[in-house]
């Protein structure tokens, strides 16, 4: 089994496999008890999840599990500002891979409402986030190789606001230059919260990044995802 050589700063734990699906089936085995141990009590749960390729076996195994999806809100850490009918929409992702079967009855509260301006989106946005159960039950980050988590993109304009855990609000409009699309993307404060926090990765270009953010956990506006490392959380990944 391949494991990490990574000094892991205090609170973080690393779950490793010899494959990406094992990974995946080990973290939607998790998160599935995380959301059945919420829905013993009255109320509903919360499950704030990434987009891109990785996660979608990780999607697709959790959508199976016999819980009570009909009290889940599935909310994305962040959203391109493109419609569902844009291959590069994370609500469409989730819809297709997440939203089946058992889990098809799971409400989707999406972040982009299709608004003509980022003001209006983001008001939208904190109107529908409004219904969630807060904090979060459980969050699944991502990570890219420049060390952004959700849209907190390191050259963002607005990545101080967004980190700012005394701003008020959950959702906020962010322009990297680095990116094609405006995006929209939860707030440290929303995130951090979160009773259960995760990070799933693949390949050892991650690997690499995440030593890295291990090393200078102080500079989060280099790589951004430094803040929730230094919060705790748990660590997925496979070569």
């Amino acid at each position: 089994m391949k494991t990490l050589d990574i000094d892991a700063p205090l609170g973080v734990d690393i779950v490793t496999a010899d494959d990406a699906h094992t990974v995946a089936s080990m973290l939607a085995e998790k998160i599935a008890g995380v959301l059945a141990e919420r829905l013993r009590q009255p109320g509903r749960a919360s499950l704030a999840v990434s987009g891109g390729r990785t996660p979608i076996t990780f999607f697709e195994l959790l959508a199976r599990k016999p819980i009570p999806w009909e009290r889940v809100d599935v909310v994305l850490v962040d959203e391109r500002c493109v419609d569902e009918s844009d291959p590069d929409s994370n609500a469409a992702l989730v819809r297709r891979y997440l939203l089946q079967g058992p889990a098809a009855t799971a409400r989707l509260v999406p972040l982009w409402q299709g608004q003509a301006s980022l003001a209006e989106a983001c008001t939208a946005a904190e109107q529908a986030l409004a219904g969630i159960e807060w904090p979060l039950t459980a969050l699944v980050l991502g990570m890219g190789n420049d060390g952004h988590t959700a849209s907190l993109f390191p050259d963002a304009p607005e990545l101080f606001q967004a980190l700012d855990a005394k701003r008020s609000g959950h959702v906020i409009a962010l322009t990297p230059p680095s990116q094609p699309q405006k995006r929209l993307s939860l707030t440290l404060r929303a995130l951090a919260g979160a009773r259960h926090r995760a990070l799933h990765l693949q390949g050892m270009d991650k690997a690499e990044t995440l030593k890295l953010a291990c090393e200078r956990l102080d500079d989060v506006a280099e790589m951004p995802i430094r803040v929730f490392l230094k919060l705790g959380l748990v660590v997925y990944w496979s070569a």
